[in-house]
């Protein structure tokens, strides 16, 4: 088997057999948007088969492996958004790594830029472990939520226009379901910063009206209804990012301190 199964025992696994699964990008819209709980919208998006190259690729990575994680089981799947369903922190990224979230089911986890960011969560209020390892592991983020606006790993990391289109709808539903709480959003990269914004105007959260360019600690001020909202963009904790000393972990903290201040 190239994925898990759903409804098959994996630790938080947010489907079930009965789950609808969509096959095509009108499917992915007409399933968001029936979706009325953010639980039915995670177990949906769990099990999207909407753009055949990445299903290809992301069972494929499961199938093949790499060397040092040949003796585990992968996910395989689209990787849903996870947290708090209440959250006062939104964080958004890319798309789950091939060999993180795509091995070990959860976003952001299993992999270096992972261990970057939980640790700086955790350090700055935000989760309860410093570590993410694998769905089930006892890790918990602390009034945060995670999402990623494609939810497939992607080949060179690198979705098509056409695959970041397909995967728009989760990404509007989730930032609606949540928006009600939301306080600050964190957007890890120049392109979670791009895909943020159409999303954030499709949810109805009012923006200004020239979109101000990505950088690192680039604050912008958003409203949803009576709510103020904050923007915040922050350097993607990348390996490449990391090695080169572009981010480093003072550099997060002060993106996560600034996020519990608002």
């Amino acid at each position: 088997m190239s994925f898990v199964p759903p409804g098959s025992g994996w630790p938080d696994d947010p489907a079930t057999p009965e789950t609808p699964v969509a096959h095509d990008p009108a499917e992915v819209a007409e399933l968001a948007g029936a979706c009325r709980t953010l639980g039915e919208l995670t177990a949906r998006q769990s099990v999207c088969r909407a753009c055949p190259r990445l299903v290809a690729w992301r069972e494929e990575v499961a199938t093949v492996k790499r060397r040092a994680f040949a003796e585990e089981t992968y996910w395989g799947r689209p990787i849903a958004g996870w947290g708090s369903e209440e959250p006062r922190l939104l964080i958004v990224g890319l798309a789950p790594a091939a060999h993180g979230g795509n091995r070990t089911g959860r976003i952001f986890t299993g992999d270096r830029s992972g261990d970057w960011l939980f640790a700086s969560l955790h350090r700055t209020g935000w989760a309860a472990q410093e570590t993410s390892t694998y769905a089930g592991d006892g890790q918990e983020l602390l009034g945060a939520r995670m999402l990623a606006s494609v939810r497939c790993a992607p080949p060179a990391n690198k979705p098509l226009p056409e695959e970041r289109a397909a995967c728009f709808p989760w990404l509007v539903r989730e930032v609606e379901l949540v928006a009600g709480s939301t306080r600050v959003i964190v957007a890890l990269g120049g392109f979670a910063w791009q895909a943020l914004w159409p999303a954030l105007r499709e949810a109805g959260y009012a923006l200004p009206k020239a979109r101000p360019p990505f950088g690192h600690g680039e604050e912008v001020d958003l409203r949803y209804g009576e709510a103020a909202v904050k923007l915040i963009g922050c350097y993607h904790p990348s390996q490449q990012n990391t090695f080169t000393g572009r981010v480093t972990a003072p550099m997060l903290d002060q993106i996560f301190r600034r996020a519990a201040e608002v």
